[in-house]
């Protein structure tokens, strides 16, 4: 064969993958509205106790192409238990089709959740439930805007096998 013809065969070869992906359709963010900016934590409480102080962002990244939230509670000692602050980082994206959002939770005590997220009560309610068919522990994630525009928040876990009980809950306001 042709040198010349194996540069051009070579060339055109190494562009078809970036000429033919076609760019991901952008996501729909409409039905996380009530959620979006920055939030201060008020009245809470739950077995790790009464939080101190806190709150959480949710934020576009990536051009929109996921949100961000990152999230801190503050916990002051008690007589059995030293002062402690819990940091989080979830990433939320939907699934290339656009029919299903997802989120990975990470945070500092090393865990790993992964959730899918759906939405009730006319876009009032937003709800993380973990994957079923990972071992251990069901966790359930839930964000009730209020008529005063103000957050229930509430997080659940159900041991393998059984119900959900509260495990932490709380408000918040937007800044």
């Amino acid at each position: 064969m042709n040198h010349k013809f194996m540069i051009v065969l070579l060339l055109c070869v190494m562009t078809l993958p970036l000429g033919a992906q076609q760019p991901a359709k952008p996501a729909d963010w409409s039905a996380w509205k009530f959620l979006l900016g920055d939030w201060t934590a008020g009245a809470g409480g739950g077995q790790p106790g009464q939080a101190s102080g806190g709150g959480f962002s949710f934020n576009f990244d990536l051009q929109r192409r996921i949100l961000v939230r990152r999230s801190y509670s503050e916990y002051p000692a008690t007589k059995d238990t030293p002062a402690f602050r819990h940091d989080d980082l979830m990433i939320v994206y939907q699934d290339p089709d656009g029919k299903m959002t997802r989120a990975t939770y990470f945070d500092n005590e090393g865990h790993t959740i992964q959730y899918k997220v759906a939405f009730s009560d006319e876009g009032r309610t937003a709800m993380f439930l973990s994957d079923e068919s990972v071992p251990g522990p069901r966790y359930r994630f839930i964000y009730r805007l209020q008529k005063d525009n103000s957050l229930n928040i509430e997080f659940d876990i159900a041991p393998p096998g059984q119900a959900f009980t509260k495990y932490v809950e709380g408000t918040a306001k937007r800044k």
